[in-house]
């Protein structure tokens, strides 16, 4: 009998690798998101009876949690809305997990910690988010794990993939822009969705729960990531290294970013001995795909 999968968030980068991910498995997705669509349930995951409801019909064997409001400088002017469906949503999924015995699986980021740190943070290390984004992301993690018995939460960053991201903005800016700046005094490890949907499938077969870091390996800057990005697609735009106080001047609305945020996939590797991909080598991947 095929497993079932309830995704939300299933038009976002995530979602959509997910399902690209089951291809070919003997999966049955419940694809939801805010708006409905060819094969797509409209589910609004910040109103708890909508999610019981839904739940208790279908009947999922484990939900995954894409959804998220990940627009980190609205979040600063949206608190409401930033809480209700990256804290509420969470919670309301996590409960209806509980109550069909399903398995939870949530996606949270490196925005928990403050990003002030010289090492790369493991899954003990206190968090201490400084935004709105990163605050109700945290949030969000504390009701996974009070409400739902059988939960994975993947901690990810810089995550691009099909959909609107890094990789294609700079790519677009390149066709217009002789020259561009881009920050380079915060490091991160630019993760693919598509890296990221593997190591959720490989855990969601097993009963390894807990809180797990999940990006690709190695690390990188925001400036050195776009002349690797720009390199690979054969464009010769100038990239301007500025640090993030010149950016927050031609950008005064700007939401702080964390300075140091790199990930340890401490437990993945101790837990369960899995690795991701390498960061540049996931990009030759998305890049080719792209061509």
């Amino acid at each position: 009998m095929s497993k079932k999968i309830l995704v939300t968030g299933c038009n976002g980068q995530l979602g959509r690798a997910i399902n690209k991910e089951y291809a070919g498995s003997d999966v049955t997705f419940i694809n939801t998101d805010v708006a409905e669509g060819e094969g797509v349930t409209a589910l609004d995951i910040t109103k708890i009876e909508q999610v019981l409801s839904l739940v208790r019909a279908e009947q999922p064997e484990v939900i995954i949690n894409c959804a998220a409001h990940t627009n980190v400088d609205a979040c600063e002017k949206q608190w409401d809305a930033a809480y209700r469906i990256n804290a509420l949503g969470p919670r309301n999924l996590s409960i209806a997990a509980e109550a069909v015995g399903a398995k939870m699986i949530h996606v949270s980021t490196d925005y928990v910690f403050e990003g002030n740190g010289t090492k790369p943070y493991t899954e003990f290390d206190a968090p201490n988010p400084v935004s709105a984004y990163g605050k109700t992301k945290l949030e969000g993690e504390k009701f996974v794990q009070q409400f739902s018995n059988h939960f994975f939460i993947f901690r990810t960053a810089w995550l691009y993939g099909d959909g609107k991201n890094f990789v294609k903005t700079m790519l677009n800016l390149s066709e217009t822009h002789d020259e561009v700046s881009v920050v380079c005094d915060q490091l991160g490890s630019p993760t693919s969705a598509v890296e990221l949907a593997k190591a959720i499938h490989h855990f969601e077969g097993t009963e390894n729960y807990g809180l797990y870091h999940a990006t690709c390996e190695g690390d990188t800057n925001w400036a050195d990531f776009t002349e690797e990005i720009f390199k690979r697609a054969g464009k010769s735009t100038k990239v301007n290294h500025v640090t993030s106080k010149q950016y927050k001047q031609m950008n005064p609305a700007a939401a702080d970013r964390p300075a140091y945020s790199i990930l340890d996939n401490y437990m993945m590797r101790l837990a369960d001995g899995y690795q991701m991909a390498d960061w540049k080598d996931a990009l030759d991947v998305y890049m080719a795909e792209l061509k």
